[in-house]
């Protein structure tokens, strides 16, 4: 029985890496896997890209995107072994349940890869039905500064100051986003510049 699987974490840890390396073992395996990302981040559209140098092609989805109905077409040509969802996060919640319907009904493996939570420590919408239905969560570890396990995703500004109010999506790597442990997240946002590291 295919599963719908979920790999979150903070930034930095790994996930388009971790995203490109399963394709890789598929395909070397000679099996057919088709890899979706985020129409809205918009540093490498078409794309998938690792901080590592890795990269792959990669379908487009917007919130108007039936996954199902574009991936089950596809499926119906040419037979798939496996999806894999990069920037999960961003997806509908209508898009997760299609996720799993492609699991359950087509018996497809979906792998998605995203962030669990935002700048404010917020759920994003995807995030959320994907921690709620998903048949496997895997959290993917990234570090803070400190050395304990990074958690948390801390805005800055231009300067490397916290940013602590505006839109739940503001598309950025490093220059805009630090990951953190919860204790120096929670410092950094009451005023305490050391704790961004």
């Amino acid at each position: 029985m295919a599963k719908l699987y979920f790999y979150y974490s903070s930034m930095n840890a790994g996930k388009s890496t971790t995203l490109l390396q399963a394709d890789f073992n598929y395909r070397e395996r000679g099996m057919a896997t088709m890899v979706w990302t985020a129409e809205l981040d918009t540093r490498s559209a078409g794309m998938v890209q690792s901080r590592i140098g890795l990269e792959a092609g990669a379908h487009l989805y917007r919130p108007a995107t039936d996954l199902f109905a574009d991936i089950s077409a596809q499926h119906a040509q040419s037979r798939l072994d496996c999806i894999m969802v990069d920037e999960a996060q961003f997806l509908t919640k209508a898009q997760v349940w299609q996720l799993a319907k492609l699991a359950d009904e087509l018996s497809i493996p979906v792998l998605c890869y995203g962030l669990r939570t935002d700048f404010q420590g917020e759920l994003f919408p995807g995030s959320a039905v994907l921690l709620g239905i998903a048949d496997a969560l895997v959290e993917l570890k990234a570090v803070c500064w400190c050395g304990r396990k990074a958690s948390m995703n801390l805005r800055v500004d231009a300067a490397g100051r916290p940013v602590n109010e505006g839109e739940q999506t503001e598309i950025g790597g490093n220059d805009r986003y630090v990951a953190l442990c919860r204790k120096h997240f929670s410092a950094a946002l009451a005023g305490d510049l050391a704790a961004v590291g």
